[in-house]
């Protein structure tokens, strides 16, 4: 199968065919191909993730049908026998000469979110709407990995002006804090002197480069499951230990917490399952909630807090309550000097007008990737390129201004050059 190679046709082919968190096989597998068409050195799935820190892996099945829908959608075999039990991170490398470690990470996993049918919205009059029922690319990535590859393609040609060592990096499962931090461990970025991890939208307008995203937070995603007695609700429910009240309690408590005098907090639960059918106590519930807070201290309060409402709840009906963390994010800051090359690159492309920060008001795990350069040594940076967007990130409506991508592709472009 050919796939398109000019950034837009990219991003909506990609937009047709979004995949989950650690199930982004044909993505990929696509990723993979085009980075070794274009002479780069290419690492994959175990190559460059560590699995002992991975948080929430899909099952066997989910991942043998994520694997089959690839195949039948036009990946590449040969790439998806490299990349067994959800291990979907590329890495694609290429060498010029004498010079430093520049590294670029692009996340690719989409979002168990109904794309709308609105005869509006532009996916849909343009053709290129999810095709997989329950899954959409809402928040962009698809144009990440589509601005990656373009990028790729721009710097491996030979009047390409810069020298060094390039690694482009394509992460699974942002989504959920869970992607960055088994590459982390795999020491992908260890050697890393400058890193730059980017994002579109995030309320920034069309025409704005934002030199930082400012006001990371730190996060926690729990998975909560209540385990109590099934009994006749009529005959004998004082037999029963009711898992379904117990979570039902318990998050009016989560959302009733006090704030945080020093540190901004968020709490959301996004999921609940519970019960079997009307004349049974529910023996069974499962809560899918996130914590954050504007400070690693803050957010140590708001989980301890969580953690004895949670178990409040189970106690008062007898229950037990089992607390999974599903993922993490930290917050982080740009160095200065990266901000800088950005600036200067933004000015020479004239790619838009430079705001120095914008709030992000969210997470993202390539904070641990920015973290880890640091600590070593290096220089870390997080940009957002302006886009105007149909509809908030994560909505059914989410769709963004296709003309970032090539802008983005080339201040990126000239970043790159700048910082060899």
């Amino acid at each position: 199968m050919t796939f398109p190679y000019e950034v837009t046709a990219m991003r909506r082919d990609l937009h047709s065919f979004p995949e989950a968190a650690f199930l982004e096989y044909r993505t990929a597998s696509i990723v993979a191909a085009r980075l070794t068409e274009l002479g780069y050195s290419v690492r994959v799935g175990p190559e460059i993730m560590c699995m002992d820190d991975v948080c929430g892996l899909p099952s066997q099945e989910d991942i043998h049908s994520a694997q089959s829908a690839a195949l039948a959608n036009g990946a590449a075999a040969y790439w998806l026998e490299k990349m067994p039990n959800g291990q979907t991170a590329v890495c694609g490398e290429i060498q010029r000469g004498e010079g430093p470690v520049l590294a670029l990470r692009f996340d690719m996993d989409a979002l168990p979110v109904h794309e709308s049918a609105s005869g509006n919205h532009r996916p849909v009059v343009d053709g290129f709407a999810s095709k997989c029922e329950g899954r959409m690319h809402a928040c962009g990535h698809d144009g990440h990995t589509a601005v990656g590859l373009a990028l790729a393609e721009k710097l491996s040609h030979p009047d390409a002006e810069w020298k060094g060592t390039l690694r482009l990096i394509f992460q699974p499962a942002e989504e959920g804090g869970r992607g960055a931090q088994p590459i982390v461990s795999s020491g992908l970025l260890d050697d890393v002197d400058i890193f730059l991890a980017t994002h579109v939208g995030c309320q920034l307008p069309s025409g704005q480069i934002a030199l930082t995203a400012d006001g990371f937070l730190w996060a926690e995603k729990w998975n909560v499951t209540f385990t109590g007695q099934a009994a006749h609700a009529a005959m004998c429910p004082e037999e029963g230990r009711n898992a379904l009240l117990a979570a039902a309690i318990a998050i009016p408590g989560l959302y009733a917490l006090p704030r945080d005098g020093q540190s901004d907090t968020r709490i959301n639960v996004g999921l609940l399952q519970a019960g079997r059918t009307r004349n049974v106590i529910a023996d069974h519930a499962y809560l899918e909630l996130e914590l954050r807070a504007s400070t690693h201290e803050g957010l140590a309060r708001l989980t301890a807090s969580a953690r004895r409402t949670l178990q409040g709840a189970a106690l008062t009906q007898g229950v037990d309550a089992t607390i999974d963390v599903y993922g993490t994010a930290i917050s982080a800051a740009s160095d200065p000097d990266v901000m800088e090359r950005l600036r200067d690159a933004v000015c020479f492309t004239n790619g838009g007008s430079i705001v120095q920060s914008w709030p992000i008001g969210g997470g993202d795990d390539a904070t641990f990737m920015m973290q880890r350069v640091q600590d070593r040594g290096g220089k870390a940076g997080y940009c957002l390129f302006g886009s105007d967007i149909a509809a908030p990130h994560h909505a059914s409506l989410f769709d963004f201004d296709e003309t970032v991508l090539q802008t983005a592709v080339m201040v990126l472009s000239r970043f790159v050059e700048l910082s060899s």
